[in-house]
């Protein structure tokens, strides 16, 4: 059996291609050239040349064939330019869910097949097991690192012919098993910066691939009342107190971002609290979607824990009534809904409502 193992430079991805190596799988490595982004102390971005090396340098240790493909351009258009549409339009995009759907999961599985390979293997912390003929995708065993929220998008072609090798280790054992071989990225930091966005700026990322500056506006109250000027929607989230630039008598949190109006709405905590939230494209795992309303839980931003709620299918989409409101519900993140440890499915939040579940 042959793979194709996504090495991003990384510790993870490093162990996984070792362990499949174990288990007597003939690999190949590979590492996805996306972005050229630039070395980095301490190592917190992914795709600069150092990580190409310390992907390299592992695959010569493990003594197997190693890849660097171009995907720049691909990766411009199906990434960076929907990211910067969202901003645009005002919602906060999860690039690393697009690239998972349109990268690692879609062009890097055509690659394998033309290579010959019968799996993508990377070092996500998830897990996908088999239940009769269909496969299932659910949380890695350690809650710390569990990836399973920027992997919903995942179909059943795809699962059949994908392993995550590390879903029942923790990191700790991940770093362990990397001093033990050698690897000289055991202790390197992860990644956590998108890698388009090294600093952390995405509005001055926006203006640089543009072209085009941020074009101020007004702040509206909830009722529409001008509270000041804004430096331009493409700076703001939902949820955001900081960098708003204004003083006012008490803290204000963006609660709204209208483009159509170049406004930003800004409101009391109180106002980020919503039950009700709507999803549109949403992708059911199983290839189903149930035939009425379903009791699980929810997911609305990766850094979170779900949440009880009750899921209503709505055509392509789904409506999302939670048992007790939620803070920030934002337009372009993904809801991921989970029955226990499975992952069910999810999509993109395209708004949020005060009506409460019943």
């Amino acid at each position: 059996m042959k793979a194709l193992i996504a090495m991003s430079g990384g510790v993870d991805s490093a162990v996984a291609a070792m362990l499949m190596q174990e288990r007597g799988w003939d690999c190949i490595g590979c590492t996805m050239r996306l972005y050229d982004a630039p070395s980095v102390e301490g190592g917190r971005t992914c795709c600069s040349l150092d990580d190409v090396e310390d992907a390299r340098s592992v695959a010569n240790r493990l003594g197997i064939p190693f890849y660097a493909f171009n995907y720049k351009e691909e990766f411009r258009k199906a990434v960076i330019d929907p990211f910067i549409r969202a901003y645009q339009a005002g919602r906060t995009p999860n690039p690393c869910i697009d690239c998972n759907r349109e990268m690692k999961f879609s062009r890097l599985h055509l690659r394998a097949q033309e290579l010959g390979c019968d799996a993508v293997v990377t070092g996500h912390y998830a897990r996908i097991e088999q239940e009769g003929d269909r496969f299932v995708l659910k949380k890695a065993l350690d809650p710390e690192k569990d990836q399973s929220y920027v992997l919903y998008s995942l179909t059943q072609a795809q699962l059949a012919h994908t392993i995550f090798p590390l879903g029942e280790m923790t990191k700790p054992e991940v770093r362990a098993v990397a001093a033990q071989h050698g690897f000289r990225n055991a202790q390197k930091p992860d990644s956590q910066d998108i890698c388009f966005v090294p600093d952390g700026d995405y509005a001055r990322v926006i203006e640089h691939y543009t072209g085009e500056p941020a074009v101020p506006g007004d702040y509206l109250s909830p009722q529409g009342d001008v509270l000041g000027q804004h430096q331009g929607i493409i700076h703001y989230t939902v949820g955001q107190r900081k960098g708003l630039g204004v003083a006012f008598g008490k803290p204000k949190f963006v609660c709204g971002i209208d483009p159509a109006r170049n406004a930003v709405i800004l409101g009391d905590a109180e106002d980020l609290f919503q039950a009700q939230a709507t999803v549109r494209a949403f992708h059911w795992i199983s290839g189903e979607a149930p035939a009425g309303p379903i009791r699980c839980k929810a997911k609305i931003r990766y850094r979170q824990a779900e949440t009880a709620c009750m899921v209503t299918p709505t055509g392509g989409g789904i409506r999302i009534d939670f048992d007790q409101p939620q803070r920030a519900i934002t337009p372009g993140q993904a809801a991921v809904l989970y029955d226990g440890d499975v992952v069910l499915g999810g999509g993109e939040i395209t708004g949020a409502g005060k009506e409460a579940a019943v």
